[in-house]
């Protein structure tokens, strides 16, 4: 019998997530690690010492003293971008150190981290009052964590022959039949949005400031909409349709000649196809559909609805069972029907909203009440408090198992296509 480990259960966890990262990178043939696959983004290299750096600045003078060997690279590797900062970066793949010199840069700062911390002591840490180790390696796993999937929306644009598919990357034979289209009533009750900080729980600073609301009743989806349902609306004009879109979302669609989800393409048989992870397949018609928030908003209006807020999304949510089955943790590359997990479903019947593909709200991204930023972190929820990000709920297939705590609020701005993110729609009127 092997020996228990004498690591903190935290440390052990920032080991996977450490795994799971660095299994993300390996995806990539080494000669194109310096691609940039989302003109928004920085190129794949610099991820590579962005996720070590962050760990480094975070514990450096809080959990004790790490001496930098490269400032120039802790500051270089501190700062990812928003797609919305302004104009897309214009540097070269000539501007960045060489990938030995970063995976040197990685593995020092790794090392030196891991020789500071004790086995298992964490408390023999000096912190503030306000502040504790613990929290801080929780902050450094789920940072990663987030890097974990968000990187997997850039590695999906990357073309597929410049990748390597692991063995576990097979995509199963999807079902081409629409389904039956589906409302289920939500009744009137209370919701409780964020977390107490008397709670004891982790969270991020934006779920902080429990606020409880009342919410009317209200019809939603029971399923997120589908390949199949968006593939109606787009038969029907809806890219063309003016009316369908508010004036900002209409701009950036001509101006973008945006007609279609980023994840579809049209083969030379003019058949849709969908971009998975490492192929390229017919559409699936029951996957769901995989859109910016003004996409998602304008189908709704097409239909005579609307995206629901976050209050409602988490009203509707109440009753799932702890969720141990779903498209979620890592477990698939890609999306799976939206139906083929009836089990991961609330006491009103709405299904799948946790795992498979984030749900935009039509809620703008904001503090709730009593919001006090991390003072570690004073960006990190505070920055994007500008009024062009929405709170996403639920998980992707891609979102580790830990952030589907139903508190959990994610962003992107409204214009963003690259998410796992797709939605589902609620009544019109009943809010």
């Amino acid at each position: 019998m092997s020996e228990p480990s004498l690591r903190h259960p935290l440390l052990e966890r920032l080991d996977e997530a450490r795994r799971v990262t660095d299994a993300l990178f390996g995806i990539v043939k080494p000669e194109h690690l310096y691609d940039r696959p989302i003109s928004e983004r920085h190129r794949i290299v610099f991820y590579i010492g962005h996720l070590e750096a962050f760990d480094r600045n975070l514990f450096d003078r809080r959990l004790f003293d790490l001496p930098s060997l490269n400032p120039a690279y802790d500051e270089l590797f501190a700062f990812g971008i928003d797609p919305v900062d302004g104009g897309l970066p214009t540097d070269q793949p000539s501007d960045w150190p060489t990938l030995d010199a970063i995976r040197a840069y990685r593995d020092r700062v790794r090392a030196d981290i891991d020789t500071c911390f004790d086995p298992i002591e964490l408390a023999a840490h000096p912190v503030s009052p306000d502040e504790s180790a613990t929290q801080f390696l929780e902050v450094a796993i789920e940072h990663r964590l987030m890097h974990a999937e968000t990187l997997a929306y850039m590695l999906h644009q990357l073309p597929v022959d410049r990748k390597i598919a692991p063995p576990d990357a097979l995509v199963e034979c999807a079902a081409k039949q629409a389904l039956t289209h589906e409302t289920v009533r939500v009744p009137t009750g209370e919701v409780t949005l964020g977390l107490s900080r008397e709670s004891g729980l982790f969270g991020w600073d934006n779920e902080f400031g429990e606020v409880r609301a009342d919410v009317p009743a209200f019809e939603m989806d029971r399923y997120m909409v589908s390949n199949g349902d968006y593939l109606r609306f787009i038969d029907a004009g809806g890219y063309a349709n003016r009316a369908l879109w508010t004036d900002a979302d209409w701009q950036w669609k001509e101006e973008e000649c945006i007609a279609h989800p980023a994840f579809w393409s049209r083969g030379d048989d003019e058949r849709w196809k969908l971009r998975t992870m490492f192929d390229e397949i017919d559409l699936p018609h029951d996957w769901p559909v995989y859109v910016s928030y003004a996409e998602g908003n304008a189908y709704a209006r097409w239909q005579g609805k609307a995206l629901p807020t976050e209050a409602q999304w988490q009203r509707a949510a109440l009753g799932a069972p702890h969720v141990t089955e779903g498209n979620f943790d890592f477990r698939r590359w890609d999306p799976s029907p939206v139906q083929v997990h009836p089990e991961n479903a609330s006491a009103a019947g709405v299904e799948g909203q946790f795992g498979n593909g984030w749900e935009w709200t039509s809620t703008t991204f904001g503090p709730l009440e009593g919001f006090e930023p991390f003072p570690f972190y004073l960006g990190y929820s505070a920055n994007f408090y500008d009024g062009k990000h929405f709170v996403m709920k639920g998980g992707s297939p891609r979102t580790a198992a830990c952030m589907l705590r139903p508190s959990f609020r994610n962003w992107f701005q409204g214009h963003y296509q690259y998410a796992y993110a797709g939605f589902r729609c609620v009544n019109v009127g009943e809010s």
